[in-house]
């Protein structure tokens, strides 16, 4: 009966409970804190997850840099392979023998030049072919687009093959042209003059497919509302793309021109394939020179300071060119 009139609101309130000095239980606590770890704990678990890439980022690229710097100061050569401790240290020796290299300076010239003549060919080249495919060409455009990408992921080897047979001065497909005409093709691999023109040929249209998918990208990304709005406004063609289509590109074409820079001036497989830097040095680079001295000559200290000669080039180059970037697209 009294249970009955407690609950009808006729008997005594029920007592509360107490809690003392107002602690919570301590399932409460763990609910208002969600299972949340320690932060801790959540970093020692971040560092795990992230222990593969640090190890081999350490052993494949960090170790590397490492040594070669170190080498740069040393004379190390082959005999130091198995007790590279023992290498004379020569400070700046070895960069001092470069200032008066010939050699280097003119594959430090032959570097100059391709990467002066190939980068605007490749640039301005892509953007013609990116403009063609994203604009005049309805019908086959994936057919182009792959047929202009494949000698980016085509064998350098193969290439070559290609590139040798079609400059082959007695046999080649320039040379029954010329024969066709009545004239008669040049050695162009053999020439100190066309050898390192037909290089840097060979290189733009090996490179072009990649300059051209980022500009087609970048074309695709411009508001269809900014071409209708030119074109209402009068403007013709070429006015839309030297006012609308041009100016909008500006990031993207400044980003093609640091890659391919950076590309053209680590070059190395096309005059190592095609004409082992001749004739007479005329398509010698830094990078092919670096590995003649290093595998050659086993100058492993020369071509390390060669390395980070060409590193400190690449590096300004791309400095300069990212500053540039950023204040144009303010």
């Amino acid at each position: 009966m009294s249970l009955v009139t407690g609950l009808s609101g006729g008997g005594a309130a029920a007592p509360k409970t107490r809690r003392s000095g107002g602690a919570r239980p301590p399932a409460a606590t763990a609910r208002r804190r969600g299972g949340r770890r320690p932060p801790g704990r959540r970093n020692l678990q971040g560092w795990l997850f992230s222990t593969p890439f640090l190890v081999l980022f350490g052993v494949f690229m960090l170790f590397p840099i490492v040594a070669t710097l170190w080498m740069s100061f040393t004379d190390f050569g082959v005999r130091n392979v198995r007790r590279p401790l023992e290498a004379e240290f020569v400070g700046l020796g070895n960069y001092a023998k470069l200032l008066g290299d010939e050699t280097f300076r003119t594959a430090l010239f032959n570097t100059a030049y391709f990467v002066v003549v190939g980068v605007p060919l490749t640039i301005v080249l892509g953007l013609l072919v990116a403009l063609l495919l994203n604009n005049g060409i309805d019908r086959a455009r994936t057919f182009f687009r792959v047929g202009f990408y494949a000698p980016v992921v085509t064998s350098i080897v193969a290439v070559a093959v290609v590139w040798r047979f079609v400059l082959d001065p007695s046999d080649g497909l320039v040379a029954g042209l010329a024969a066709e005409l009545g004239m008669k093709a040049p050695d162009f691999l053999g020439s100190e003059t066309w050898a390192m023109p037909s290089l840097i040929l060979m290189a733009v249209w090996r490179n072009l497919g990649t300059v051209m998918v980022l500009f087609i990208a970048g074309l695709q990304a411009i508001p269809t509302e900014v071409r209708e709005a030119a074109r209402l406004d009068g403007a013709g063609a070429w006015h839309e793309l030297r006012r609308v289509t041009v100016p909008l590109l500006r990031p993207t074409m400044l980003y093609a021109t640091v890659i391919t820079t950076i590309g053209y001036l680590n070059v190395f497989e096309e005059p190592f394939v095609m004409t082992q830097g001749g004739p007479s040095n005329a398509t010698l680079t830094v990078s092919l020179d670096m590995y003649r001295e290093g595998f050659n000559f086993f100058h492993m200290g020369y071509a390390s300071a060669m390395a980070y000669v060409l590193f400190v080039v690449i590096m300004g180059i791309t400095v300069l060119q990212l500053r540039l970037l950023k204040d144009n697209t303010r």
